[in-house]
């Protein structure tokens, strides 16, 4: 029998700004995973956090004039506040400048690695991007810029640490073509797969303090060098457990078995399917078991980030459409390989034909016709009345197609499979049209009351069926759903608008 628990995480993103909706979209993914996972009755540990230690943090705070730790706990506590706007789950936040179980993890990172003669001294000079905080190679670059974020990096000349991995070359491609650490899509595995073919060369694990402006965690027994902000972000994966202290925790979620699941986006996939790993082979330490990349969303074909200025607040959004309204446009519009261009028509109109108009529709139309032809009662129900069985089959099929597609990462398709239960219920009720048999009903004859009866409970039974598979995607919507459908003394409540039309 697999071992039901799951260890769900987001990357930490630098805080020299304010959260965008690029972040949004990876907390919300993870959201829906862990939703699912709970609900199919797994032990389940969603974490997500910040990544403080960051030169980029520093120079931001330089910009603004103020202490670089206020910065970090301001622009922090606005990343852990969108946890109600965006109605997340989560059940730890970790915050690698203050929280105090992450230095003494990090540290005993290091010291494992040292002792398996994994990390070394020497003197390098490199073209360095404070946006990426990664050393690149003149190759690397597309025209003397970052690829990632089109600035040119510096020459930086210093002595640091730095970390074998081009040892780890063959156990990393045989982990990863084995798919003992499975990474999605099958395109982003390739990319990894043919990075490592390419060779792998040391990466450097540490900078002085000088350069870090003081700011960051010293390299253990190497006072005047501070640990290198990826080693010490990545580690959060593991201290936020407890690594490094007695916390059962880290033996529950990492060593003794379930799934250890890593969401990132396509920039740092190296960073998580190349070096992390690595450094917990060195370490001695299990492996992912999982890492699903995402794409980017973008404004104008430009890529929403911090770094470039082309921003959306995501709390801010929320504010004026509401959670139901970008949860549902990042799950059912952004596609599983590809970016995807955000506008706020583009939400809108989503939210007004999918919400508004499909779901909220059904909702009101089957209530409202439970209280004009039943008082409000329960119909009595049966076997699937003759024009509801596409209905009943989209509700026994649509469980498998969501998990088919969550295991292969596909928020899109999965919220397709929840969306079939919907177009399935209207078109019963255009097929079957309760309104008809209601007035020879009326005549007396009771055959077809039996038949409303059944389509009428058929009807109920897929609102309720549909907030509980809806439920990991847009939790309050289903909540209100199974509110409006659940009766209470034996009567439903009257029909309500679910989801007002955005912008009426």
């Amino acid at each position: 029998m697999p071992d039901a628990r799951s260890y769900i995480t987001t990357t930490i993103p630098y805080v020299n700004a304010r959260p965008h909706l690029g972040f949004a979209l990876e907390l919300v993914q993870a959201d829906v995973l862990a939703r699912r996972r709970r609900q199919a009755g797994d032990q389940v540990r969603f974490l997500t956090g910040t990544d403080d230690n960051s030169l980029k943090n520093v120079l931001a705070a330089e910009a603004e004039g103020i202490e670089v730790q206020a910065l970090v706990d301001r622009n922090a506590a606005a990343f852990e506040g969108l946890r109600e706007p965006l109605a997340l789950s989560f059940d730890d936040f970790i915050r690698t400048s203050s929280d105090p179980r992450h230095r003494s993890g990090v540290e005993r990172l290091w010291q494992r690695c040292a002792a398996s003669g994994d990390l070394y001294r020497k003197h390098y000079e490199g073209l360095y991007c404070v946006g990426c905080e990664q050393f690149y190679t003149a190759d690397d670059l597309v025209e003397g810029r970052c690829p990632e974020h089109g600035t040119e990096p510096r020459l930086v000349a210093e002595e640091n640490w730095f970390f074998r991995l081009s040892r780890y070359t063959d156990v990393l491609l045989e982990l990863i073509s084995g798919n003992r650490l499975r990474i999605e899509p099958a395109s982003r595995r390739n990319e990894v797969l043919a990075l490592i073919a390419g060779g792998l060369h040391d990466f450097s694990v540490s900078r002085s303090q000088s350069r870090a402006r003081g700011w960051g965690i010293p390299v253990p027994g190497d006072p005047d060098q501070v640990v290198y902000v990826w080693w010490d972000a990545l580690g959060n994966y593991v201290t936020s457990l407890g690594y490094g202290t007695s916390d059962a925790a880290f033996d529950q979620w990492w060593t003794q078995g379930g799934k250890r699941i890593h969401l990132a986006g396509k920039g740092v996939l190296r960073f998580h399917a190349v070096y992390w790993p690595a450094m917990l082979l060195s370490a001695g330490l299990p492996v992912p078991t999982d890492i699903l990349v995402h794409d980017y969303l973008t404004v104008d074909g430009r890529k929403i980030s911090k770094s470039s200025g082309t921003t959306v607040d995501p709390a801010a959004l929320v504010a004026d459409v509401g959670t139901d309204a970008v949860r549902w446009w990042l799950l059912r519009d952004v596609p599983r390989v590809g970016d995807a261009d955000f506008t706020v028509d583009r939400l809108v109109t989503r939210a007004n034909s999918d919400l508004a108009g499909g779901l909220g529709n059904l909702v009101n139309r089957v209530v409202t016709m439970i209280h004009r032809y039943r008082d409000g009662r329960l119909p009595a129900s049966g076997s699937t009345p003759v024009g509801a069985e596409r209905l009943a089959q989209a509700c026994a099929d649509a469980p498998r197609e969501i998990d088919a597609a969550l295991d292969a990462f596909d928020f899109r398709r999965a919220a397709t499979a929840v969306w079939t239960i919907v177009d399935e219920a209207n078109r019963c009720i255009e097929s079957t049209r309760p309104w008809e048999p209601a007035k020879i009903e009326k005549g007396g004859e009771h055959i077809n009351g039996e038949r409303l009866d059944g389509v009428l409970a058929a009807l109920l039974h897929a609102c309720l069926f549909l907030a509980e598979q809806l439920t990991p995607f847009l939790p309050g919507a289903a909540a209100r759903i199974t509110e409006q459908c659940t009766p209470v003394d034996g009567i439903l409540a009257p029909a309500t608008p679910l989801f007002p039309r955005i912008g009426s």
